[in-house]
Protein backbone atom coordinates (compact mmCIF):
# COMPACT_ATOMS: atom_id res chain seq x y z
CA UNK A 1 0.00 0.00 0.00
CA UNK A 2 3.09 2.45 0.93
CA UNK A 3 4.36 1.67 -2.49
CA UNK A 4 1.44 2.77 -4.33
CA UNK A 5 0.90 5.91 -2.76
CA UNK A 6 4.67 6.64 -2.93
CA UNK A 7 4.49 5.93 -6.71
CA UNK A 8 0.89 7.86 -6.45
CA UNK A 9 2.62 10.73 -5.56
CA UNK A 10 5.78 10.13 -7.56
CA UNK A 11 3.32 10.35 -10.82
CA UNK A 12 1.43 13.66 -9.62
CA UNK A 13 5.36 15.12 -9.04
CA UNK A 14 6.29 14.78 -12.39
CA UNK A 15 2.95 15.41 -14.02
CA UNK A 16 3.92 18.94 -12.21
CA UNK A 17 7.33 19.05 -13.41
CA UNK A 18 5.79 18.61 -16.89
CA UNK A 19 3.33 21.37 -16.76
CA UNK A 20 0.45 18.71 -16.72
CA UNK A 21 -1.45 20.65 -14.53
CA UNK A 22 -4.99 19.89 -15.92
CA UNK A 23 -4.20 16.29 -15.78
CA UNK A 24 -2.43 16.20 -12.41
CA UNK A 25 -5.78 17.96 -10.85
CA UNK A 26 -8.30 15.60 -12.36
CA UNK A 27 -5.19 12.45 -12.15
CA UNK A 28 -8.13 10.92 -9.15
CA UNK A 29 -11.18 10.89 -11.63
CA UNK A 30 -9.02 9.39 -14.24
CA UNK A 31 -7.85 6.70 -11.96
CA UNK A 32 -11.16 6.59 -10.93
CA UNK A 33 -12.72 5.80 -14.33
CA UNK A 34 -10.11 2.97 -14.99
CA UNK A 35 -10.53 1.44 -12.45
CA UNK A 36 -14.28 0.90 -12.36
CA UNK A 37 -13.90 0.30 -15.73
CA UNK A 38 -15.84 2.93 -16.56
CA UNK A 39 -13.45 3.85 -19.57
CA UNK A 40 -10.29 1.64 -21.04
CA UNK A 41 -6.91 3.38 -20.12
CA UNK A 42 -6.16 4.52 -23.69
CA UNK A 43 -9.66 6.22 -23.61
CA UNK A 44 -8.85 8.02 -19.88
CA UNK A 45 -5.81 9.15 -21.55
CA UNK A 46 -6.91 10.60 -24.40
CA UNK A 47 -9.77 12.57 -22.83
CA UNK A 48 -6.90 13.82 -20.25
CA UNK A 49 -4.62 15.35 -22.64
CA UNK A 50 -7.68 16.85 -24.67
CA UNK A 51 -8.61 18.66 -21.56
CA UNK A 52 -4.92 19.49 -21.08
CA UNK A 53 -4.42 21.15 -25.13
CA UNK A 54 -7.87 22.70 -24.19
CA UNK A 55 -6.41 24.66 -21.56
CA UNK A 56 -3.26 25.07 -23.31
CA UNK A 57 -4.96 26.82 -26.12
CA UNK A 58 -6.66 29.08 -24.10
CA UNK A 59 -3.92 30.34 -21.92
CA UNK A 60 -2.24 30.85 -25.50
CA UNK A 61 -5.12 32.71 -26.85
CA UNK A 62 -5.23 35.20 -23.70
CA UNK A 63 -1.69 35.46 -23.86
CA UNK A 64 -1.53 36.45 -27.12
CA UNK A 65 -4.83 38.73 -26.79
CA UNK A 66 -3.21 40.45 -23.93
CA UNK A 67 -0.18 41.03 -26.08
CA UNK A 68 -1.95 42.31 -28.92
CA UNK A 69 -2.75 45.87 -26.84
CA UNK A 70 -6.58 45.40 -26.66
CA UNK A 71 -8.17 48.77 -25.04
CA UNK A 72 -11.04 46.01 -24.08
CA UNK A 73 -12.59 43.14 -25.71
CA UNK A 74 -15.46 43.18 -27.69
CA UNK A 75 -17.25 40.55 -29.96
CA UNK A 76 -19.50 40.38 -32.98
CA UNK A 77 -22.50 38.75 -31.27
CA UNK A 78 -21.91 41.79 -28.90
CA UNK A 79 -22.16 44.57 -31.62
CA UNK A 80 -26.36 45.71 -31.55
CA UNK A 81 -26.75 45.87 -35.76
CA UNK A 82 -30.15 47.10 -35.46
CA UNK A 83 -29.70 50.01 -34.09
CA UNK A 84 -27.26 50.65 -37.72
CA UNK A 85 -29.87 49.61 -39.94
CA UNK A 86 -28.25 50.95 -42.63
CA UNK A 87 -24.71 48.85 -42.01
CA UNK A 88 -24.48 45.96 -44.24
CA UNK A 89 -24.68 43.40 -41.41
CA UNK A 90 -23.59 40.24 -43.84
CA UNK A 91 -20.72 42.16 -45.00
CA UNK A 92 -19.39 43.19 -41.83
CA UNK A 93 -19.58 39.21 -40.97
CA UNK A 94 -18.26 37.71 -43.92
CA UNK A 95 -15.34 39.21 -42.68
CA UNK A 96 -15.33 36.66 -39.96
CA UNK A 97 -13.35 33.92 -42.46
CA UNK A 98 -10.08 35.49 -42.97
CA UNK A 99 -9.90 35.69 -46.40
CA UNK A 100 -8.62 39.43 -46.72
CA UNK A 101 -5.69 38.43 -44.56
CA UNK A 102 -4.65 35.93 -46.80
CA UNK A 103 -4.73 38.07 -49.95
CA UNK A 104 -2.57 40.90 -47.84
CA UNK A 105 -6.01 43.19 -47.99
CA UNK A 106 -6.93 46.05 -45.71
CA UNK A 107 -10.50 46.69 -44.18
CA UNK A 108 -11.68 50.48 -43.56
CA UNK A 109 -13.65 51.08 -40.91
CA UNK A 110 -15.68 54.74 -41.77
CA UNK A 111 -18.22 56.99 -39.61
CA UNK A 112 -18.43 59.29 -37.03
CA UNK A 113 -17.40 59.10 -33.27
CA UNK A 114 -19.17 56.28 -31.07
CA UNK A 115 -20.71 53.98 -34.08
CA UNK A 116 -18.84 51.20 -33.45
CA UNK A 117 -16.23 51.54 -35.53
CA UNK A 118 -13.55 50.53 -32.77
CA UNK A 119 -16.04 47.42 -31.61
CA UNK A 120 -15.74 46.21 -34.66
CA UNK A 121 -12.23 46.15 -35.50
CA UNK A 122 -11.49 44.76 -31.67
CA UNK A 123 -14.19 42.15 -32.71
CA UNK A 124 -12.12 41.25 -35.83
CA UNK A 125 -9.02 41.51 -34.43
CA UNK A 126 -9.93 39.05 -31.99
CA UNK A 127 -10.84 36.67 -34.63
CA UNK A 128 -7.89 36.66 -36.11
CA UNK A 129 -5.98 35.87 -32.87
CA UNK A 130 -8.44 32.99 -32.54
CA UNK A 131 -7.21 31.50 -35.98
CA UNK A 132 -3.41 32.11 -34.68
CA UNK A 133 -3.34 35.54 -37.15
CA UNK A 134 -0.68 37.56 -35.03
CA UNK A 135 -2.50 40.87 -34.57
CA UNK A 136 -1.48 43.94 -32.83
CA UNK A 137 -4.04 46.84 -31.90
CA UNK A 138 -2.75 50.64 -31.39
CA UNK A 139 -4.50 54.21 -31.11
CA UNK A 140 -2.93 56.87 -33.81
CA UNK A 141 -2.08 58.87 -31.27
CA UNK A 142 0.37 56.49 -29.47
CA UNK A 143 1.45 54.98 -33.17
CA UNK A 144 2.33 58.65 -34.21
CA UNK A 145 3.97 59.36 -30.89
CA UNK A 146 5.92 55.87 -30.32
CA UNK A 147 7.42 56.77 -34.41
CA UNK A 148 8.00 60.16 -33.31
CA UNK A 149 10.32 59.57 -30.15
CA UNK A 150 12.05 55.77 -32.36
CA UNK A 151 12.90 58.49 -35.10
CA UNK A 152 14.39 60.86 -32.58
CA UNK A 153 16.45 58.04 -30.91
CA UNK A 154 17.56 56.80 -34.37
CA UNK A 155 15.32 53.54 -34.14
CA UNK A 156 12.72 53.84 -36.51
CA UNK A 157 13.92 51.05 -38.67
CA UNK A 158 13.59 49.04 -35.33
CA UNK A 159 10.28 50.01 -34.86
CA UNK A 160 8.79 49.98 -38.14
CA UNK A 161 10.68 46.52 -38.23
CA UNK A 162 8.46 45.54 -35.04
CA UNK A 163 5.37 47.30 -36.28
CA UNK A 164 5.55 44.85 -39.65
CA UNK A 165 6.26 41.27 -38.25
CA UNK A 166 2.39 41.32 -37.36
CA UNK A 167 -0.05 39.83 -39.69
CA UNK A 168 -3.31 42.29 -38.99
CA UNK A 169 -1.89 46.07 -37.47
CA UNK A 170 -4.85 47.35 -35.87
CA UNK A 171 -4.87 51.55 -36.03
CA UNK A 172 -7.70 53.18 -34.49
CA UNK A 173 -9.22 56.54 -34.66
CA UNK A 174 -6.32 57.82 -37.84
CA UNK A 175 -7.39 61.16 -37.95
CA UNK A 176 -8.57 61.94 -34.60
CA UNK A 177 -5.75 65.03 -34.21
CA UNK A 178 -4.11 66.53 -37.45
CA UNK A 179 -0.96 64.94 -38.68
CA UNK A 180 2.04 66.84 -38.48
CA UNK A 181 4.40 66.28 -41.52
CA UNK A 182 6.82 63.87 -39.98
CA UNK A 183 4.29 61.93 -38.60
CA UNK A 184 2.66 61.91 -41.99
CA UNK A 185 5.48 60.46 -43.45
CA UNK A 186 6.33 57.91 -40.91
CA UNK A 187 2.96 56.69 -41.04
CA UNK A 188 3.80 56.56 -45.12
CA UNK A 189 6.90 54.75 -44.40
CA UNK A 190 4.10 52.15 -42.41
CA UNK A 191 1.59 51.78 -44.89
CA UNK A 192 3.99 51.38 -47.39
CA UNK A 193 6.22 49.15 -45.82
CA UNK A 194 3.09 46.27 -45.77
CA UNK A 195 1.71 46.77 -48.99
CA UNK A 196 0.91 43.77 -50.67
CA UNK A 197 2.63 41.71 -47.65
CA UNK A 198 0.49 42.67 -44.47
CA UNK A 199 -3.26 43.12 -43.38
CA UNK A 200 -4.53 46.28 -42.00
CA UNK A 201 -7.67 47.31 -40.53
CA UNK A 202 -7.62 51.33 -39.56
CA UNK A 203 -10.80 53.44 -38.29
CA UNK A 204 -11.23 56.98 -39.35
CA UNK A 205 -13.77 59.34 -38.39
CA UNK A 206 -12.75 60.93 -41.78
CA UNK A 207 -14.08 60.52 -45.11
CA UNK A 208 -11.49 59.61 -47.47
CA UNK A 209 -11.99 62.83 -49.43
CA UNK A 210 -10.75 64.40 -46.13
CA UNK A 211 -7.67 63.09 -46.10
CA UNK A 212 -5.64 65.23 -48.48
CA UNK A 213 -6.81 67.93 -45.77
CA UNK A 214 -5.98 65.61 -42.87
CA UNK A 215 -2.27 65.34 -43.89
CA UNK A 216 -1.61 68.86 -45.14
CA UNK A 217 -0.04 67.51 -48.14
CA UNK A 218 -2.20 66.33 -50.99
CA UNK A 219 0.43 64.25 -52.68
CA UNK A 220 1.61 61.94 -49.85
CA UNK A 221 -2.40 61.62 -49.17
CA UNK A 222 -3.25 60.47 -52.29
CA UNK A 223 0.32 58.24 -52.59
CA UNK A 224 -0.80 56.68 -48.96
CA UNK A 225 -4.50 56.04 -49.80
CA UNK A 226 -3.38 54.19 -53.01
CA UNK A 227 -1.17 51.63 -51.46
CA UNK A 228 -4.51 51.99 -48.79
CA UNK A 229 -7.14 51.16 -50.61
CA UNK A 230 -5.73 49.30 -53.26
CA UNK A 231 -6.56 46.00 -52.01
CA UNK A 232 -9.32 47.12 -49.38
CA UNK A 233 -12.72 46.63 -48.09
CA UNK A 234 -14.31 50.40 -47.28
CA UNK A 235 -17.06 49.72 -44.80
CA UNK A 236 -18.96 53.24 -43.43
CA UNK A 237 -21.05 53.42 -41.03
CA UNK A 238 -23.53 56.53 -40.87
CA UNK A 239 -25.75 55.46 -38.27
CA UNK A 240 -25.99 57.41 -35.05
CA UNK A 241 -23.60 57.54 -31.89
CA UNK A 242 -24.13 54.48 -29.71
CA UNK A 243 -22.52 56.84 -27.01
CA UNK A 244 -26.18 58.34 -26.88
CA UNK A 245 -27.88 55.00 -27.38
CA UNK A 246 -29.60 54.89 -23.75
CA UNK A 247 -29.97 58.44 -23.79
CA UNK A 248 -32.38 58.35 -26.65
CA UNK A 249 -34.05 54.78 -25.08
CA UNK A 250 -34.88 57.08 -21.97
CA UNK A 251 -36.10 60.07 -23.87
CA UNK A 252 -37.84 58.28 -26.21
CA UNK A 253 -39.56 56.01 -22.63
CA UNK A 254 -40.23 59.54 -21.13
CA UNK A 255 -42.13 61.05 -24.67
CA UNK A 256 -44.31 57.68 -24.38
CA UNK A 257 -45.21 58.03 -20.96
CA UNK A 258 -46.17 61.87 -21.26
Amino acid sequence: METIAKEYLQLKNKLNMLGLLQMEANLDQLLESVTTKEMTLVAALNHALDAELDIREIKKRNHLIQLAGFPFEKTFEEFDFSFQPVLDRDKVLSLKDLSFVDRHENILFIGSPGVGKTHLSIALGLECIKNEKSTYFIHCSELIEQLTKAAKDNKLEGKLRFLNRYAVLIIDEVGFIPFSPEAANYLFQLISRRYEKKSLIITTNKPISQWGEMFGDPALANALLDRLLHHSKVIKIPGRSYRTKDLVSELEERRRES
